[in-house]
């Protein structure tokens, strides 16, 4: 027999249990499109600790949770996406921003790009010299473009992690009018963080229609500069011409060749200084801008370009992060969501997962710390109005443990809601494997579908042995092996003939063994899945 004519002979369209990753899993995507159903499915394929990971969107909060692979971390950072757009739909002026930061490959290549040694590559050297203040800006980079996407009215592939590539923000029916109500200050700050945080492609460009949009015009001693530099000419040459018709012009010596000389002097100083001097000096402050924003891939010439179009006030303030200073992207991110209220955002919610993945850690728990650890610092995960949700591999877990009391006094993990290890009991994945079954049941099925897992099985299983085998895979990616294997194991032993279509006793118990060695081999590294 084989497994598909099992599963129609029990009406179940599809199998629930063969996804084992939440991002591709069409089980997953359907349960929890569903809404809550009859038998509150949405309770079964949530973690129980879900809600406190989630917290208030009024008053979003941090929360570190540690897990292990398969135990549902993505998962639940998909259930706070649907929970995010929920709250949204409900509370359109009290909205909550999503910044998925979780995927670190774009951000960790730009900046080993800029810190590495291309003679002696030394990753873990260059991974150990990321800050906070690098986690900042890439934040403020997967934001601040989608911003600038929509005024502009410009599209951009969705794709998370990259800076910019979430889509275009939603910022209204009429977000142009919107944001030309801003006062001018407001207005200016966004034209500053376009300047720095936008996407390195056409940048300058994008500085240049934002500052249009916005009804930005250059400050007047701009204006006068650049007056003079195109006009000044003209006063040494009407001078010139007067002298030279009134007869006053003597190449020899005289007033009148010593005055139109002092002009043309003057007017090749105005012009030395606008398209020398002045490009140097906001090339020199872009440099000094791109050496502290070292996640983004902006050339000093793009930046520059950019900064020229800015008000001078804003670079004469020391608003730039031009240092290592944290301050200076507290500012930012405070910029961002006074900017952002006017839109209707509220809050942010920033949630950090797949830290294991990206090519320069490769599931290295050294590279994970260099990395996350920056990020547990009080002051940045306890802001107002910004919740930080850290999804965490089991192994920083261990980690943390190791480390000393000063850590964790400036950490204070004490008040960010610490969840040690995401445990599933035997339970609550009997229960979760339950809600995927239904789901999976052909609709128009009257009779002869099963209403639970126990159901699939011979009369001599017990729920409660079903129990106690979920109960030592510990996670939802294991259980499902487990489950998928039994029915796997059960048809490869029988023919279609002997229409046996009930799991047998011997096979779960010969499957839990096998299951439970697995992922023994699996915990102590000695397997690859």
């Amino acid at each position: 027999m084989n497994l598909s004519t099992f599963l129609e002979h029990w009406r179940i369209v599809e199998n629930p249990f063969r996804g084992e990753e939440a991002r591709q899993d069409p089980v997953f995507r359907r349960l929890e499109a569903a809404g809550p159903p009859r038998e509150g499915a949405p309770g079964f394929t949530t973690h129980s600790d879900f809600e406190k990971v989630l917290g208030d969107f009024a008053r979003p909060s941090t929360s570190i949770v540690f897990g292990e692979k398969g135990s549902g971390k993505t998962a639940m950072r998909l259930q706070l996406a649907e929970r995010v757009g929920a709250w949204n739909a409900a509370n359109p002026g009290q909205r909550c921003l999503l910044v998925p930061y979780d995927e670190l490959n774009p951000v960790l290549d730009r900046f080993n790009e800029r810190i590495g040694s291309e003679r002696k590559p030394n990753i873990p050297e260059a991974l150990g010299k990321f800050r906070l203040a690098d986690h900042m800006d890439a934040i403020l980079a997967l934001i601040v473009p989608r911003i600038v996407d929509t005024l502009l009215k410009e599209e951009w592939p969705s794709v998370s992690g990259v800076p910019g590539g979430a889509g275009a923000l939603d910022l209204g029916p009429e977000p142009r009018k919107q944001v030309r109500r801003v006062d001018a200050g407001q207005r200016q700050d966004l034209l500053l963080l376009q300047a720095v945080y936008d996407r390195p492609e056409r940048a300058e460009r994008r500085t240049r229609k934002l500052r249009r949009v916005l009804r930005l015009s250059p400050p007047g001693r701009v204006w006068v500069w650049a007056l003079l530099a195109y006009a000044g000419w003209l006063a040494p040459a009407g001078l010139a011409y007067w002298a030279w018709e009134n007869k006053k012009l003597d190449l020899n010596g005289g007033w009148a060749i010593y005055t139109v000389a002092a002009l043309t002097a003057l007017w090749l100083l105005v012009v030395a200084k606008r398209s020398i001097w002045d490009r140097l000096s906001f090339l020199r402050l872009a440099h000094r801008v791109r050496r502290q924003v070292r996640v983004n891939g902006r050339s000093d010439v793009s930046l520059a370009r950019s900064l020229r179009q800015i008000d001078p006030g804003a670079t004469d303030a020391g608003l730039l992060p031009v240092t290592a200073s944290e301050e200076h992207r507290y500012a930012m991110l405070d910029r961002l969501r006074r900017l952002l209220s006017h839109f209707g955002y509220a809050s942010l919610m920033i949630i950090v997962d797949r830290v294991d993945e990206p090519t320069l850690i490769a599931g290295d728990p050294e590279r994970m710390r260099a990395v996350i650890w920056p990020m547990l610092n009080n002051k940045f995960l306890q802001q107002s109005g910004l919740g930080v949700k850290m999804l965490l591999p089991m192994e920083l877990r261990h980690a943390l443990f190791r480390e000393s009391a000063a850590f964790f006094q400036e950490a204070r993990l004490d008040k960010q809601n610490l969840i040690e290890r995401l445990n599933w009991t035997g339970a609550m994945l009997y229960d979760l494997c339950n809600a995927r079954l239904r789901a999976c049941i052909d609709p128009s099925a009257q009779d002869g579908a099963p209403s639970a897992l126990l159901d699939l099985f011979a009369e001599d299983v017990t729920r409660q042995d079903l129990v106690d085998a979920l109960d030592q895979m510990h996670q939802p990616r294991d259980a499902f092996k487990m489950v998928y294997q039994c029915l796997v194991e059960h048809c490869s032993n029988v023919t279609q003939d002997e229409a046996q279509w009930r799991v047998p006793r011997l096979v779960l118990e010969n499957v839990r063994k096998q299951q439970v060695e697995r992922v023994r081999q699996f915990s102590s590294g000695v397997r690859p899945a």
